[in-house]
């Protein structure tokens, strides 16, 4: 397993060159050898325990800690950069160039006050959620390994430590750009967005305005990411411009968490206390972070100042819309409706404003519509208390299926390609988590199996497609630094 770096032909501000820091006694966890497979990674028991936890390098690694700043619920913070992780370098194959990083492999110039280090929650939490998103069909980073470290990190508690290796696209970030922007660094900002463009989007290299493009190109990404998100009920937690990436991948799974009852306010994050980045507020953020972009490359993206304005005002207005209309399509889609009439789209409001006042489950709503489209479920009507408007909704539904297809027989299964039985629930996430703290990992281990096949139901998983019982449920979610 060889690697390259293209980031460190970089000016030397860009990133520290910094060794991970060594632990007592690593142990693996888990090594995700689908991912390896696909990557054409070939290493051993000891080679892997070995290299995930830090204590040998990989051949020709140059492992480095990015620089970059970011807009952290609202206030910009001009230097923030990996404090607790590395880059150990670049894997090229036939599919593209990935990042591979560890996260809590110790301290960096960037680690302010932190540790550097990871507790082994946060770890596990991020395997799990990243390699679950993935198999939802939703752009991500994914983890490649998860290594207990043998010593024990200060948070609230002494807890367990692990690190995490992470495959990402790259780690660009709009946080990237605002590091240098805001010092006015306007050439480094330059160097930046070509070689954003050469790593993401070589295709419009070439092209007149290819700094309107690359805005274009990462807002075309975010709007297919966050419309994603809305329609499997994910909350990232923690939006901030250093968490917005480049690419159009999900990434830094710190306090996230997944619906269980329906409402567009919801929050779990513990640290986010105004409820800016609640569900339903992620794509007003999602533009409000590419406003932050856009206001970094707007020097480079016409010479006449209130031109380039106007053209990247043109792309932020596009973005709202073709977002909420992304949305639309997605969630109409899993009513079985065509997202671009009216109708449709008043019917699936109406379902979700029932969902909202009776508390409904958002993954076993939408799970089990397949299952009253011929008969009664009690799985379906279980969710609502209020039995009336539901039957009425449904009627409703039925009539606007039977405009739209002659043959409804076909539609279950269309169905449930689009609505999945598992996602990962916060609470058997925490159960998971509690588990390991114990040296149980059978059931972080069992998840990740599950959330292989998030559309097909198993008999023997049907645990995971349950609701928490009051009692289990999940209120607050932490970010683990």
């Amino acid at each position: 397993m060889k690697l390259s770096n293209s980031y460190i032909g970089l000016p030397e501000e860009f990133y520290q060159v910094v060794n991970p820091t060594p632990v007592k006694n690593p142990k693996t966890l888990i090594f995700n050898e689908d991912l390896a497979d696909s990557l054409g990674i070939k290493l051993g028991n000891e080679e892997v325990v070995n290299f995930f936890s830090g204590n040998d390098l990989l051949e020709d690694s140059v492992p480095i800690a990015l620089n970059y700043a970011g807009h952290q619920f609202g206030n910009f913070v001009p230097q923030l950069g990996d404090g607790r992780a590395v880059l150990l370098g670049e894997i090229n194959n036939k599919d593209g160039t990935y990042d591979l990083q560890l996260k809590g492999s110790g301290k960096t110039m960037f680690s302010r006050q932190g540790d550097g280090r990871s507790a082994l929650g946060p770890v596990i939490r991020e395997y799990i959620l990243s390699e679950a998103m993935y198999y939802l069909g939703v752009p991500t980073s994914r983890a490649l390994a998860a290594v207990a470290t043998g010593e024990h990190v200060a948070r609230e508690t002494f807890e367990p430590g692990g690190v995490l290796t992470r495959i990402a696209k790259s780690h660009l970030r709009v946080g990237t750009f605002e590091y240098f922007a805001s010092r006015q660094q306007l050439n480094d900002v330059k160097i930046l967005a070509d070689f954003a463009i050469q790593r993401h989007y070589p295709e419009i290299r070439e092209t007149e305005k290819h700094y309107l493009e690359l805005l274009k190109r990462v807002a075309s990404n975010q709007s297919k990411l966050v419309s994603k998100w809305m329609s499997i009920g994910f909350i990232h937690g923690v939006m901030n411009t250093d968490n917005f990436t480049i690419s159009g991948e999900t990434i830094d799974y710190g306090p996230c968490a997944f619906l269980d009852e329906y409402h567009p306010g919801k929050v779990f994050s513990s640290i986010d206390q105004n409820g800016r980045y609640a569900f339903g507020n992620q794509p007003s953020i999602a533009s409000w972070n590419l406003a932050s972009l856009a206001g970094c490359l707007i020097a480079f993206i016409d010479k006449d100042s209130d031109k380039a304005n106007e053209l990247a005002t043109e792309v932020l207005d596009n973005f709202s819309k073709e977002t909420n209309q992304k949305i639309l399509d997605l969630m109409c889609e899993k009513i079985g409706l065509n997202g671009g009439k009216k109708e449709n789209q008043t019917l699936l409001r109406k379902l979700l404003k029932i969902m909202m006042d009776n508390e409904a489950d958002y993954t076993i709503t939408f799970r089990s519509l397949s299952k009253v489209l011929f008969e009664d479920s009690d799985e379906f009507f279980n969710q609502f208390s209020e039995k009336k408007e539901i039957n009425a909704w449904l009627n409703n539904w039925k009539q606007a299926l039977k405009n739209e297809y002659k043959d409804l027989s076909k539609l279950t299964d269309r169905l449930n390609r689009i609505n999945p039985v598992y996602i990962p629930r916060n609470h058997q996430v925490q159960l998971a988590i509690d588990l390991a703290y114990e040296n149980d990992f059978s059931k972080m281990l069992e998840m990740i199996e599950v959330f292989k096949n998030p559309f097909k139901e198993v008999s023997e998983y049907v645990s995971y497609s349950r609701a928490p019982l009051e009692k289990e449920k999940i209120r607050r979610t932490y970010c683990g630094t």
